[in-house]
């Protein structure tokens, strides 16, 4: 097993296509489980006996753990070898999915969703691992290839777990989902390299440090924030379509996954994003992609004037726009983040993503309630708020 010193990736010559596919499969399996619950809210909650202020908690938590682990375990990547983090992490994901899958109280079942959020963030080890492997002329297309894998895991969960609720009911999903990350572990541990860390800093250091980056870099500031706020937008709408389509249309959680394969299209785009990145900057694609997304959010204040029918093709038009432009966006910013200092990736996409995931969970927490509030037009009103001040911000850069 050859070794890899993380913070000299311009001494190797780059990812094969095996090694690359198997990393976006890793990437897309571990960060489906948090999204697996979302279509299945409704059988979930009618399990459990809960109301839907309740049964939001489920991806809420599980957000929120993916941002807790973020924060406090993903900056050991630039301590230990990550190809050990990648294995143990794996295996305790499998272990909380299957503990979710056959949990029989409503509080274990939250429990065991923000440890699967916590240990998901396996995910944001592999991205780090597929920037220190990719040569420096290739990184931004050699991630955008890994993070096809995870958004695809993203958007495609919702599809796979809709159908498989409706099929086989929500505790099945959990089972093969466990079955699934814990096959693409074992193969990621065999095909990778061991990492040489790029710092020799204690855990201590490592979290002091994140604040220090923090102040350093503006560029990570706005990346970060700027991407949380689309964030909020693309949870808020994901957290509460599976809800309001049982309301408002009767479709049961099948057709809400379904959704995903919408969204799914935009995946497409991540490959592409990274070498626009790689050859004229991160900087337009980001405001391009930010753009997108307001767009795709203020297109459905439309819907009341419109028949049924037509309203539901109006929100598969809005989830092409404004995940394509979202992923677009977050490549861009992947790119120039980790551009910012080779020995601190793990750091940099730990504050970058810290913040992404507070902002997934804040939008899970406020869609819910503009749910409730004010129906889909709340939820509509705070997506596009939320992608606008993305976009002024991406403006307001140079």
């Amino acid at each position: 097993m050859s070794t890899v010193t993380a913070s000299s990736p311009t001494d190797m010559a780059g990812l094969s296509r095996k090694s690359q596919f198997l990393l976006a499969s890793g990437a897309g399996l571990s960060v489906a489980s948090i999204y697996y619950s979302q279509p299945m809210l409704g059988i979930m909650g009618s399990s459990f006996h809960t109301g839907v202020s309740q049964t939001g908690l489920v991806p809420t938590l599980t957000q929120l753990g993916y941002a807790l682990g973020i924060l406090f375990l993903t900056p050991l990547g630039d301590r230990y070898d990550r190809r050990h983090i990648i294995l143990l992490k794996g295996l305790l994901l499998t272990l909380m999915l299957l503990l979710c899958s056959v949990t029989g109280t409503w509080n274990m079942l939250l429990l065991s969703s923000l440890a699967i959020g916590l240990m998901a963030t396996v995910a944001q080890d592999i991205i780090p691992a597929a920037a220190a492997l990719a040569t420096d002329r290739q990184r931004g297309k050699t991630v955008g290839t890994v993070m096809t894998g995870l958004l695809a895991g993203i958007l495609l969960s919702r599809v796979v777990s809709g159908a498989v609720a409706d099929a086989f009911g929500w505790r099945s999903m959990y089972a093969a989902a466990a079955l699934g990350v814990l096959l693409i572990t074992l193969a990621i541990w065999q095909a990778l390299p061991r990492f040489t860390p790029a710092s020799r800093l204690s855990y201590l250091a490592l979290l002091r440090s994140l604040g220090q980056l923090w102040l350093q870099h503006g560029a990570l500031r706005r990346a970060a924030l700027a991407q949380g706020l689309l964030s909020i937008a693309f949870s808020a709408f994901w957290s509460t379509l599976a809800l309001m389509l049982a309301e408002r249309y009767q479709l049961g959680s099948a057709t809400a996954g379904a959704f995903g394969l919408a969204g799914a299209a935009g995946a497409l785009a991540a490959p592409i994003a990274g070498a626009i990145a790689d050859r004229h900057g991160p900087h337009q694609v980001t405001r391009v992609g930010s753009a997108l997304v307001m767009l795709s959010f203020a297109l459905m204040f439309v819907m009341p004037l419109l028949s049924p029918p037509v309203q539901l093709a109006v929100i598969v038009i809005s989830a092409v726009g404004f995940d394509l432009g979202l992923q677009a966006t977050l490549i861009a910013h992947q790119s120039l983040v980790y551009g910012l200092d080779p020995a601190a990736r793990s750091r940099l996409n730990a504050v970058m993503f810290t913040v992404i995931f507070i902002g997934m969970a804040s939008g899970s927490i406020l869609g819910s309630q503009a749910l409730a509030l004010a129906g889909w037009t709340g939820v509509v009103v705070l997506a596009t708020l939320a992608s606008a001040g993305g976009l002024i911000l991406r403006l307001r850069s140079r």
